[in-house]
């Protein structure tokens, strides 16, 4: 009998360990991402769309200019600021180019 209650007061104290593991360990839902050499969270995404609606308003062409901005902060999850320029503040959306070799993001 005082086999059984041992035995039972482990498999409890086991049990009671797994359950607190479980619910008070926190969940890594921020992980962190290698793009390019840098590491960048998963919750520092920024607004691709506001950030290219900014930085294609000038151009002569805003739909082929916000689709490619779009794909490389998708790629890059950074848009340089202003208009034009500034590709040292996101040295990742400077790099990608077109099949021609060419800048691909505006």
């Amino acid at each position: 009998m005082m086999m059984n209650y041992s035995r039972l007061v482990f498999v409890s104290v086991l049990l009671m360990m797994m359950i607190s593991l479980l619910v008070f360990s926190p969940v890594e839902a921020d992980g962190v991402v290698v793009n390019n050499g840098q590491h960048a969270s998963l919750l520092a995404k920024i607004d691709c769309g506001g950030a290219c609606t900014a930085r294609c308003r000038l151009s002569s062409r805003p739909n082929l200019c916000k689709r490619a901005c779009g794909t490389c902060c998708q790629r890059c999850s950074c848009v340089p600021p202003g208009t034009a320029g500034n590709y040292d503040v996101c040295p990742c959306y400077a790099t990608l180019t077109t099949h021609g070799g060419k800048r691909k993001c505006p």
